[in-house]
């Protein structure tokens, strides 16, 4: 449950998404009317999902064009890029940007892009390989990986040097820490905590008392809400996001998050979707599987092969010890992995 106050800080830029927040209502109002800038937002994904709702009105309060589809469909997508010359794509991730990525390779190949100067994904990461393979098509957009939730809004966005090897780091803002869950105190560098933000967040769940007193807390004076996401911190006070706490797979003791070993297994080139999940193991209590949707034609690789290409880019007890190829990576209509029918899979495989 938004205040309107508060979602118009925490997700809508504050009014002004490239510079200074307003002070006050009537500033929006001369902004619009001083012109400028000239962005055409294309929020692609359904209207149902926060990435598309608060590009939009990020849109609508800066003063700019936005364009909207009713479907996704990729070739759809690139044509209205071209007619309308947008400038500004959002997305969620490579569920959703790996279709681009093949309609301008193929059917839609030399379509006039050149627009496009920000591609940016929230809900799910674009991964290195995905985000390489745009450049190469689109060498002047950049392609931004942000961090938020539905319970803050937005926290930060993805360095240029994350990936599989050094993690998903994330520069954050200035009302974002990784705390202790219980004692809500920062965490020291290198410890693991949970995310979490100050200032302008929600009033809680809609009745839900419960979950809302296990999230929400007041800490000097402020609310805070606590994200799902574990994380720890550098020295230089950037944020590794390890992955939801809900999915992580503890597999003889060690904790491993799925997002990391679904960013190793997309860089193999045989690889077109992944979702990892943890299946029931006699010996290590949980076990990593990948369930994989192979690339249109690629042949079939062993589960030794899928090994042996992320064992160069994880630590061992990362690697996934079972392996189930299917016709179609299962997500939701907004690109959100569904983890549950992936766990569903991979334990109706092993058994």
């Amino acid at each position: 449950m938004w205040r309107q106050e508060d979602l118009f800080f925490a997700g809508l830029g504050g009014g002004a998404p490239t510079g200074e927040p307003v002070r006050k209502p009537q500033e929006l109002a001369e902004r619009v009317a001083a012109g400028g800038s000239g962005i055409t937002f294309f929020p692609t994904p359904p209207l149902m999902h926060g990435t598309s709702t608060l590009t939009a009105f990020i849109g609508f309060f800066f003063g700019q064009r936005v364009v909207v589809h009713r479907k996704f469909v990729p070739e759809e997508v690139l044509r209205t890029v071209a007619k309308e010359k947008v400038t500004s794509i959002s997305l969620v991730g490579d569920a959703m940007l790996r279709p681009l990525i093949d309609a301008l390779q193929g059917p839609l190949k030399g379509t006039d892009c050149s627009s496009v100067f920000s591609v940016s994904s929230s809900g799910a990461i674009m991964s290195d390989t995905v985000r390489a393979q745009f450049r190469v098509l689109l060498p002047n957009a950049v392609l931004l990986n942000n961090f938020g939730s539905s319970e803050s809004g937005f926290n930060g966005t993805a360095t240029d040097d994350s990936g599989p090897e050094r993690g998903f780091r994330v520069r954050v803002n200035s009302r974002t820490r990784v705390v202790d869950p219980v004692t809500h105190e920062p965490v020291a560098a290198g410890e693991v905590g949970r995310v979490a933000q100050r200032g302008h967040v929600p009033l809680g769940y809609y009745n839900d008392p419960v979950k809302t007193a296990e999230t929400f807390f007041e800490k000097d004076g402020e609310r805070w809400v606590l994200l799902g996401d574990m994380a720890t911190v550098d020295a230089d006070g950037v944020v590794i996001v390890l992955g939801r706490g809900s999915q992580c797979i503890n597999t003889g003791g060690e904790k491993v998050y799925p997002e990391e070993v679904e960013q190793a297994l997309k860089a193999h080139p045989d690889v077109y979707d992944a979702l990892v999940a943890g299946v029931p193991d006699a010996t290590w209590g949980s076990h990593v599987a990948a369930v994989v949707q192979l690339r249109t034609g690629a042949p079939r690789p062993s589960l030794d092969e899928i090994q042996t290409h992320c064992r160069a880019r994880l630590a061992g007890y990362k690697i996934p010890r079972q392996l189930v190829i299917t016709e179609s990576v299962r997500r939701s209509p907004s690109g959100k992995a569904d983890y549950r029918w992936a766990r569903e899979v991979a334990v109706a495989a092993d058994g």
